[in-house]
């Protein structure tokens, strides 16, 4: 027989030997915490999301915070850190995010702030949370102003449980998919768009862009094996009930409530909104089928969508759980991108400056008539050479074999399609609303026109979403070098 050992040279064998004596090299570690927080006022407020005053008549589905914190070590070492923090709210303004960061950054020592994120799952009937948009009742109704701090602290509330519950943990991740979202743009032979258009006209002739009916989940288990959160990435807002006047997180609820039921009652789920801009779970044709058949089912509308996301949650479970990664790379950026600003011509600012003077007769319409009076202003500015870039906060996060991308929009979906077919990472999550929210189109939107592609709908246009598009793939593909 001949011995193996004499085939290689001796320098290797003591070089073998001396690598063996050797203490093994530090790992990284990842530690996870979750918590969550009801932000669900205690008295009536004013719902956001339309532009006349709706005033809430109760709770049909409770407003929740969902904090995510994520810490990568290197032994003692700090490597990189994250708080995601998901709100059933419709959008994330300014000021919220500053005054959360503000709370969290002095319960929190040694976190940065900046590595907060904030969301928004765009549930059109939560409170409004800035002053002056809408006229409000002075009497019984809770202002705005108060509902901000209310949810200020308890986002910083969430942030902190989830922060000191962290342990180490594994991470996994799957796909599933599911028919969510509806394109909501109609287009017309003669070339326009519109937004919940009718489709059993004549000269209707299809929409306008694609839909992702992809769903994008993260999963996270303690050391024991135990599911402790989950975030789950749907390319499509939570406004099928954005109408009414009861307070509801709409189909997030009945996702949160079906999860929790088969994992826990402690499980924590996060929300996050995909590119969805010209998305939405309305049903825009084959709407007598498809209601024959949830009365059949014997579900609300609302069931409905949560049956399709739970089950399709179930897929990316089922091949995530085969894979929990322990020590799982975090890497996460934080960059301020300053966008072209959409340029207002001479006409869009005359439409808008007519509309203001029609529209500012009667109190109602507050809130419609400073949406089309910050054209005019923009034209104004325009005009004086004022006009100024766009700036936005981004973040990029790379989490084992995949990435995180944020943006402040409520983004078209072919953005988003973009980022994920060029980024290199296994999957790629896009998270919108993670700021104040303004619509984002693409050119054949722009084109057509519309609500959602007029001026009045948006800080910034095709050109701006095409360098946010390009610097999103650019930074999480640094992530990922050759």
């Amino acid at each position: 027989m001949i011995d193996a050992r004499r085939t290689i040279p001796a320098c290797l064998l003591i070089l073998g030997a001396a690598a063996l004596a050797l203490p093994p090299a530090s790992a990284s570690e990842l530690h996870a915490g979750a918590a969550s927080a009801s932000i669900t006022p205690d008295r009536p407020v004013a719902l956001s999301g339309q532009m006349h005053t709706r005033i809430s008549k109760g709770v049909r589905g409770p407003l929740v915070a969902n904090a995510l914190a994520l810490e990568s070590r290197e032994g003692e070492e700090v490597v990189d850190q994250a708080i995601l923090v998901a709100c059933d709210v419709v959008s994330i303004p300014k000021s919220i995010l500053s005054e959360a960061r503000e709370l969290v950054g002095t319960r929190i020592p040694g976190f940065d702030p900046n590595k907060l994120i904030l969301s928004a799952t765009h549930t059109h009937t939560a409170p409004v949370m800035e002053e002056g948009f809408y006229e409000i009742p002075k009497e019984g109704v809770m202002r705005p102003g108060e509902y901000a701090s209310f949810l200020t602290a308890r986002i910083a509330d969430a942030a902190v449980a989830a922060w000191e519950g962290r342990k180490p943990s594994k991470v996994g991740w799957g796909l599933g998919h599911a028919f969510v979202a509806i394109n909501r743009r109609s287009v017309y032979a003669d070339g326009r768009s519109v937004m919940y258009g009718a489709t059993n006209l004549p000269d209707y002739r299809g929409v306008e862009g694609p839909e992702d009916h992809g769903i994008e989940v993260l999963f996270v288990w303690d050391e024991t094996g135990k599911l402790v959160a989950t975030a789950v990435n749907v390319a499509c807002p939570s406004q099928e009930v954005e109408g009414d006047s009861m307070i509801d997180a709409d189909f997030w609820h009945e996702i949160r409530e079906t999860l929790k039921a088969r994992h826990g009652a402690d499980l924590v789920v996060l929300g996050w909104s995909g590119a969805s801009g010209d998305q939405s779970p309305h049903l825009m044709y084959r709407k007598r089928a498809e209601e024959r058949m949830r009365e059949f089912r014997g579900l609300t509308r609302l069931e409905d969508i949560a049956a399709r996301v739970v089950a399709a949650w179930d897929e990316a479970h089922a091949g995530a759980k085969k894979e929990q990664v322990a020590g799982a790379t975090l890497v996460h950026k934080v960059e301020s991108i300053d966008l072209p600003p959409r340029v207002v011509s001479e006409a869009e600012a005359a439409s808008a400056a007519a509309n203001v003077e029609r529209l500012s007769k009667d109190p109602a319409n507050r809130r419609i008539v400073l949406w089309h009076q910050e054209v005019v202003e923009r034209r104004q500015k325009q005009e004086a050479g004022d006009a100024r870039p766009y700036p936005v906060e981004v973040h990029f996060l790379r989490l084992g074999d995949v990435a995180i991308a944020t943006n402040p929009f409520e983004l078209f979906t072919q953005y988003g399609i973009q980022m994920k077919a060029r980024s290199k990472a296994l999957q790629t999550f896009v998270i919108q609303l993670a700021g104040p929210g303004t619509y984002l189109p693409t050119e054949p939107a722009v084109h057509g026109g519309g609500y959602s592609a007029i001026p009045e709908s948006n800080q910034v246009g095709p050109e701006g979403g095409q360098v946010l598009s390009d610097r999103t793939v650019e930074a999480l593909n640094a992530m990922w070098p050759e």
